[in-house]
């Protein structure tokens, strides 16, 4: 890793920068060598496009009507992107802000595509174009704050803001993680993933919404909950969640969930089980630990609908220690599934804390690895305590600021206009905190 920090700058591949900064938040690496290996990167990435005009001249912009806000991203496409955003670009009250999109990645003619454009007052897909191009695209969109929502993550192509097309720039929901870039003004976060003393871990200043940052479709149906049977699930028994995606399972995690199936009689792990490589590994790490194959029952890929539903069956869903889940945590949240989360050092390790604040249930954050494992055995060997966690999760689900979209938008909108005010004032990007919206209790 030493090895990779010191020739981040140097190596010309930005597919491999981009995937060597992702996963490097799947490894137990300290926030320092993380950050390193993000200003490596996004020193490289300023330098090759150094030479390259600067679309916008940094001086304040003159006033304007409505502001102007682009996404950028490589996922409005069939992904869990495109399902988390669909309300809040809709729900922007259209009398303060214009709403552009611009597609950098593949999905051209999906029916996520067309769903999604529709609720942009103008969208372009520019895949197609340069980096350089859509960098010219953007600025004489005459766009005021561009929102990247990629980060280093697939498709994402972080050069075209290293053009700089939009006076204030930031970056939110699908990388969060600093990208070590000065051409970046803001990171969206809140205060629960990014605590007190955490600016050290970013470039970017902080935009704190009030409550979670996170965003989550407060329309998405659920189909009718299945049998256990019909799920390939035992009759009886505990049933622990962990539906993460196969890199995310580092060793630590799965000890304890298999201690976890020692320790309470009859339990069962259901994991993903898209790929037989996963399915293999994980039976036959598994066996080392003592575990019978059968205690592990892997899930088909379903519709959203019909995996929300089959969520419903599970006693406890179990997050990851270093990268945190995000959109699956939502689900099983938003199927009335409690997830147990440990909250570490480290901006991805934060999220889950994040979700359940802003669901108030922090009885289901825990601050180490002990209590993580001891929770769970708690909460699976006291079905009244387990019951009891249910019904309160399904009192707050449709009360709590987590699943209120419209109150997580005007959040959001009111941080933008907090970043233009700075910019037309002519003041640096400082962080700042977003007040709650009185308009809209929690």
């Amino acid at each position: 890793v030493e090895e990779l920090v010191r020739t981040s700058a140097a190596r010309g591949r930005k597919v491999h920068d981009r995937t060597l900064a992702h996963r490097s938040h799947m490894l137990p690496l300290d926030p320092e060598t993380q950050w390193q290996l993000a200003r490596g990167i996004g020193a490289r990435i300023q330098s090759n496009t150094s030479d390259q005009t600067q679309l916008w001249i940094t001086k304040p912009s003159p006033p304007r009507g409505r502001l102007r806000i682009g996404y950028l991203s490589g996922d409005f496409r069939p992904h869990p992107m495109s399902v988390l955003t669909r309300r809040l670009f809709a729900l922007h009250d259209r009398e303060r802000f214009e709403v552009h999109g611009y597609a950098i990645g593949p999905g051209a003619g999906s029916r996520d595509r067309a769903e999604l454009a529709a609720t942009f007052d103008a969208f372009s897909d520019v895949a197609a174009l340069s980096d350089v191009d859509v960098g010219y695209r953007i600025y004489a969109d005459h766009i005021d704050i561009l929102v990247d929502l990629g980060g280093y993550t697939e498709h994402s192509r972080t050069e075209i803001l290293a053009y700089r097309p939009a006076p204030v720039q930031v970056t939110y929901l699908g990388y969060h993680a600093t990208l070590g870039a000065d051409f970046i003004d803001y990171h969206v976060t809140d205060a629960r993933a990014s605590p007190p003393g955490d600016e050290r871990c970013w470039v970017e200043k902080l935009a704190y919404l009030p409550e979670s940052f996170f965003v989550y479709n407060d329309r998405q149906a659920i189909a009718p909950t299945p049998t256990r049977a019909e799920a390939g699930l035992p009759d009886t028994g505990i049933v622990f969640c962990a539906f993460h995606q196969s890199l995310k399972i580092e060793p630590t995690a799965f000890d304890i969930w298999m201690r976890l199936l020692h320790r309470v009689p009859g339990s069962v792990l259901w994991l993903l089980g898209n790929d037989p490589m996963v399915r293999e590994n994980l039976t036959r790490e598994g066996a080392a630990r003592d575990v019978s194959p059968d205690r592990l029952v892997f899930a088909p890929r379903l519709a959203l609908e019909h995996h929300l539903a089959r969520l419903r069956l599970a006693d406890l869903y179990l997050d990851t220690l270093c990268y945190n889940a995000h959109t699956t945590a939502c689900d099983a949240l938003w199927a009335g599934l409690p997830v147990l989360t440990c909250a570490g050092d480290n901006p991805y390790s934060r999220i889950g804390g994040s979700l359940l604040g802003a669901l108030r249930l922090p009885e289901l954050i825990t601050e180490t690895v002990e209590d993580y494992e001891e929770c769970a055995y708690s909460l699976a060997t006291q079905p009244e305590r387990l019951r009891e966690l249910r019904e309160k999760l399904a009192r707050q689900r449709l009360e709590a600021p987590l699943f209120d979209t419209e109150r997580t938008v005007r959040h959001l909108e009111r941080a933008y206009e907090m970043m233009w005010e700075r910019h037309r004032r002519g003041e640096p990007p400082e962080s700042f905190r977003v007040p709650a919206d009185p308009a809209t209790p929690p």
